[in-house]
């Protein structure tokens, strides 16, 4: 066993090539449970890649990722975008030490680096009352695909699901608790399992299934234009294609699909909703989280400098 430990040590260094950077992002992404998260470590990971192999290194150690933060911070990046390409790197040092590529001192001194500061925070968008209505009512409900779109939108807007949690809905998933619809044990980012309510008007969208003759297996499939229902599920970018489409016929401008859900907790919020259960019903760890989603509390409907006295000047 001393002799493994002793023969571990003596292959790390200061320095990695490409292949070995590549070796330690695959352990990195096998490491993640989450389509998305790999998705994202993955995009994070090339980017430090393309910039470390871009001209010769020392060694990859604190100073260089120091230096890649400043990099990315002249490129005039959010905080949180830096923050997530930083913890790729993090990962990655780790994974490169664990499997003795990298030294341990150089991985301590990587991981130690700190991420960009958040002044302030951004408000992020969200839909009214009178535009998820608008929204909703723009899919043509006599086609098989409007039907679905609406289905789609009405579970966006109505129970704040993410992307990937709405394609891999089934229907089994919809359940009877407390005399009240839910999706019941929805497993969502990082493998948090959560109960969600549904609004009866949602759940009646979803009744797009017995048009569309699904029985069973996932709740969402691609329609063609003939109107006939193929393949076993949709991808997370066709609701990207939904939301978009359904945007341009009500003339919103620059809507995701992360802002239904962020509508979703706002609406939730002005109707009076708790912050503990809008927690929950999102599936949020943090309740930080949550408040930044509903605008960190502040009213913009009735701002604190509309009446300064000064509106005769």
């Amino acid at each position: 066993m001393a002799h493994r430990k002793t023969s571990k040590r003596s292959k790390a260094r200061a320095m990695l090539r490409l292949a070995d950077l590549e070796q330690s992002k695959n352990a990195v992404l096998h490491s993640l449970g989450a389509a998305s998260s790999q998705e994202s470590y993955g995009h994070a990971i090339d980017e430090f890649i393309g910039w470390y192999c871009s001209e010769p290194r020392l060694a990859f150690n604190r100073t260089v990722v120091l230096r890649y933060r400043f990099f990315l911070e002249q490129k005039n990046l959010a905080p949180s975008t830096i923050n997530v390409r930083l913890a790729a790197v993090r990962r990655l040092a780790y994974e490169a030490s664990d499997t003795g590529l990298l030294s341990p001192d150089l991985a301590a001194g990587i991981r130690r680096v700190k991420g960009a500061k958040r002044l302030g925070v951004r408000i992020g968008d969200w839909l009214t009352v009178d535009q998820s209505k608008t929204l909703l009512g723009g899919p043509p409900a006599d086609h098989l695909r409007g039907k679905r779109d609406r289905a789609i939108l009405a579970l966006l807007i109505g129970c704040g699901l993410r992307r990937a949690e709405l394609v891999g809905l089934g229907t089994q998933d919809f359940q009877v608790r407390e005399e009240r619809w839910v999706i019941a044990d929805l497993i969502g980012k990082g493998k948090h399992i959560r109960t969600v309510p549904v609004p009866l008007w949602a759940k009646r969208t979803v009744e797009w299934t017995t048009a569309a003759g699904i029985n069973g297996g996932s709740i969402f499939r691609r329609v063609n234009r003939l109107g006939k229902i193929w393949g076993d599920r949709i991808t997370p970018k066709a609701v990207w294609r939904v939301v978009r489409a359904a945007a341009k016929r009500a003339d919103i401008k620059g809507l995701a699909p992360h802002d239904l859900r962020r509508t979703c907790a706002r609406l939730c919020h002005l109707a009076g909703g708790e912050l503990e259960q809008i927690q929950f019903l999102l599936g949020h760890v943090s309740v930080e989280t949550t408040e930044r989603y509903l605008g960190c509390k502040q009213r913009l409907s009735h701002a604190v400098n509309d009446n300064l006295g000064l509106e005769a000047t």
